[in-house]
């Protein structure tokens, strides 16, 4: 496949997804909790907490479906949900302790293997990786 172009590059942003689902398939770090509910509870420990309408938002679901995922948490203790005293369409979600340990094993076991592959990038190319990546993003969200 010739090396430019919008469809080279969406050969490799393919590639780029099948592994990273792989290595998350395969990874142990999110313990027994689906895909789904491993990316709610690293976003709610980055957030320490944060509402049901803004996780959903940032996960990309709909309310529904982040509702569900995180009823599913709670029933499995790693997330607490609480409505606020005084607007009761807020719903703030938080970790659990067994959901902070859980969040604390992935963002090791994850910092661990993106630590190694960013080795594995010449160390004068390594700006030039993050700033395709960044432009990358910004062109996607663009898109939205």
């Amino acid at each position: 496949m010739e090396k430019q172009g919008s469809n080279y590059m969406r050969e490799l942003i393919r590639q780029l997804v099948r592994n990273l689902g792989l290595l998350e398939k395969e990874s142990t770090s999110c313990g027994d909790v689906s895909i789904s509910q491993c990316h709610a509870i690293v976003e709610v420990g980055r957030a320490g907490e944060i509402s049901l309408n803004k996780l959903a938002e940032v996960l990309t679901l709909d309310k529904s479906t982040m509702s569900r995922t995180i009823n599913n948490l709670v029933e499995n203790n790693m997330v607490m949900r609480e409505v606020h005293p005084d607007d009761r369409r807020y719903v703030a979600i938080s970790l659990t302790d067994e959901g902070r340990k859980l969040f604390d094993d992935i963002e090791g076991s994850m910092q661990k293997y993106y630590s190694t592959v960013f080795n594995y990038i010449s160390e004068n190319k390594r700006e030039q990786v993050l700033d395709s990546l960044q432009l990358l993003l910004e062109a996607i969200n663009k898109n939205k």
